[in-house]
């Protein structure tokens, strides 16, 4: 179930920049990835907001976003690269695009990444599309 409200002018936006050109729900996931890649401008500074998949990070903490991985590391999910420093130590890995907020981005990252936290917190999969 749904738990914001629909978004008529971000529904048509996804529907016209994400999915405009495919023709089967398995291009979903691939589609995202374009739209991300084309409209995201790295890097960026983000909190860090869920404390899913990588138990290193709290919930607030500010992360770098460097970049995309490489496609097919995102068929089942969005995620994005990050560089993370703490005292003298650096790492990069990839996390789920829906547990980081832009708080250093251009209009256009902010916008591409709100899409992606609306699709996600509508209850949407990377396998529904308005084909």
């Amino acid at each position: 179930m749904p738990q914001l409200a629909q978004d008529d002018d971000r529904e048509q936006r996804i529907a016209m920049q994400v999915f405009v050109d495919i023709y089967e729900e398995a291009e979903a996931g691939l589609s995202w990835y374009y739209y991300l890649q084309h409209r995201v401008q790295f890097p960026f500074k983000a909190h860090w907001i869920k404390n899913r998949h990588q138990a290193s990070l709290t919930a607030g903490e500010v992360v770098e976003v460097i970049g995309l991985p490489h496609e097919e590391d995102c068929e089942r999910e969005m995620l994005v690269n990050i560089r993370y420093r703490e005292e003298e130590l650096e790492d990069e890995f990839a996390v789920p695009l829906a547990n980081i907020v832009p708080i250093e981005a251009d209009a256009e990252t902010q916008e591409a990444i709100a899409d992606w936290h609306y699709w996600v917190d509508m209850g949407y999969g990377l396998g529904e599309a308005a084909v």
